[in-house]
């Protein structure tokens, strides 16, 4: 067990070193855990990021003149761009920064803040972001081998050299960066792509089937509170992806932390995921990265990583809502590094908030595969509404004092406890008269964003839908009567009224349509 026991403890120091590093630095982003809540903090305050990834093969300079317009369409604070290895190092110990340089030069023209995707050993599963100096050397830099003895396409979590050089590279790649970026320009790294394997729950190779045979690593064992033994004696009919999902955790914990010990941004790792309902088993989703059923194993083998992030592909709305459960974890923020860039995904922005989320990222939405306006106006307009006031935002989503939804087919109204008031939020076309509420849109884009200011005061907005209040005691006979509702915007933090609203637009309930439109409003009773 040479390769997993040797090198844990070390990192373990070096991320309570890293920790005070990072605490000592005031102007380094970082992410803070306060009364069970986490924020990443930028510039000494907490920070929302609206942000978008580019396509794959977009980080490329030639192709940035149709990332930026797309940035700026989208209205985001904050762009994921891929730094890839076989570009970074063409030549063994040879590093190329000009392509992460113009990047930094980039956003910093066009006054965005930037989220680095390391694409090292692993991109979805496979290491075809290698260097070709290394995918020419196969023996050296070896595959995973299926139970039947043949190469899957898939690299070896088992390889000393492949980690030593995925080490190397990446310390050099973090070097650069803080050299090269002492505006903060850049928030957070993440340590490789999707890492995994398809196509084998685990790698059969020599070397790991040693490893397998052998003793289960002690501080895994302890801390999930089981018996010593083999991988087979200690975990069952589990035991091939758990040690798949360690073998995995602990190399990528073993980068992150070298990284991290030269430059001590925010690092992650994202999940290609599982069903969150009929999860089934591995082939039927990727095994050894981060899915949910094996956060746990991460979190010890990785203490390097700030956090494990859901990549969200599915589309039924109860499967995202699991998924933002099972990754809002108490040792987790959330953070959605990608979602489908579909029309449809764009609502679940919301619920990243209401999951007290620190950032919400489409994929794939710049110009270089041609311009669809339907689906940027579709995220642009959470971005825009939500842009004026998302330092605010941030603020009250880390002080607990926030919450957001989003319309579930079926679910037509629901309501969100405020203490001494209860919202109720109806999704629909508004419609006016006593007893009319809205009965649901036709497909499930409503959306809703509450947040407490002051006992009986509060900042409400939304998109198709209805929102209401009512004193929450159902005993109570007083009834609520709205005393100001002002709709305004933010600038520097502060609330500017443009008009009072009466009438019509209050004596039904606050419906909120198509426009983004934010109110800040007053409560009483009678």
């Amino acid at each position: 067990m040479t390769m997993y026991l040797s090198k844990l403890y070390p990192l373990v120091l070096a991320a309570g070193f890293l920790l005070q590093a990072q605490q000592t630095d005031p102007t380094l982003p970082k992410i803070v855990h306060r009364d069970g809540r986490y924020a990443l903090f930028v510039d000494g305050a907490p920070f929302l990021i609206l942000g978008a990834q580019v396509n794959n093969s977009s980080a490329w300079p030639a192709m940035l003149p149709q990332v930026w317009p797309a940035m700026e369409a989208l209205h985001v604070n904050t762009v994921e761009m891929p730094v890839y290895w076989e570009q970074f190092e063409p030549a063994e110990g040879h590093f190329d920064s000009s392509v992460v340089d113009t990047l930094l030069s980039g956003a910093r023209e066009h006054n965005l803040h930037l989220i680095l995707l390391w694409f090292g050993t692993w991109k979805n599963g496979s290491s075809h972001y290698m260097p070709e100096w290394m995918k020419l050397q196969p023996d050296k830099y070896p595959h995973i081998l299926d139970a039947k003895g043949q190469p899957v396409d898939s690299p070896s979590p088992c390889s000393e050299a492949t980690l030593q050089a995925d080490t190397r590279a990446f310390t050099a790649f973090m070097r650069h960066l803080k050299e090269a970026d002492p505006q903060r320009t850049v928030l957070m790294v993440q340590v490789e792509n999707e890492t995994g394997t398809w196509g084998a729950v685990r790698d059969y190779s020599p070397a790991a089937q040693k490893l397998f045979d052998g003793a289960a690593p002690r501080e895994l064992v302890t801390a999930l509170h089981k018996s010593a033994g083999t991988w087979s004696q200690v975990f069952g009919d589990d035991a091939d992806e758990i040690f798949h999902a360690w073998s995995v955790a602990h190399y990528v914990g073993q980068v992150a932390a070298a990284g991290k010990a030269i430059y001590p941004l925010p690092l992650y790792t994202n999940a290609a995921l599982r069903d969150p309902v009929n999860p089934g088993r591995p082939p039927r989703y990727e095994s050894g990265g981060p899915t949910d059923n094996v956060l746990d194993i991460w979190k010890v083998a990785a203490p390097g990583l700030d956090l494990l992030a859901p990549d969200i592909y599915i589309g039924e709305t109860e499967k995202v809502l699991k998924v933002l459960d099972l990754y809002h974890r108490p040792d987790n923020p959330l953070f959605v590094p990608e979602i489908a860039g579909s029309p449809e995904y764009a609502r679940y922005f919301f619920a990243v908030l209401g999951h007290e989320g620190i950032g919400f990222s489409p994929f794939g939405l710049d110009f270089t595969a041609g311009k669809n306006e339907n689906v940027i106006d579709a995220f642009a307009i959470n971005y825009e509404l939500v842009g004026p006031m998302q330092r605010e935002i941030a603020r009250l989503n880390f002080e607990g004092k926030l919450q957001a939804v989003v319309e579930e087919k079926g679910k037509p109204s629901e309501s969100l406890p405020f203490g001494p008031w209860k919202a109720t939020v109806s999704y629909g076309l508004p419609t006016f008269g006593y007893g009319k509420a809205p009965v649901g849109n036709p497909e499930p884009i409503g959306r809703a964003l509450i947040a407490q200011l002051g006992p009986n005061e509060f900042l409400v907005t939304g998109l198709h839908c209805r929102i209401d209040f009512a004193v929450s005691d159902p005993a109570s006979t007083k009834k609520r009567q709205f005393l100001k509702v002002a709709q305004g915007t933010y600038q520097d933090g502060k609330f500017i009224q443009m008009r009072i609203l009466n009438g019509d637009q209050t004596d039904y309930g606050l419906n909120f349509s198509s426009a983004p439109q934010v109110l800040q409003v007053s409560l009483a009773t009678y």
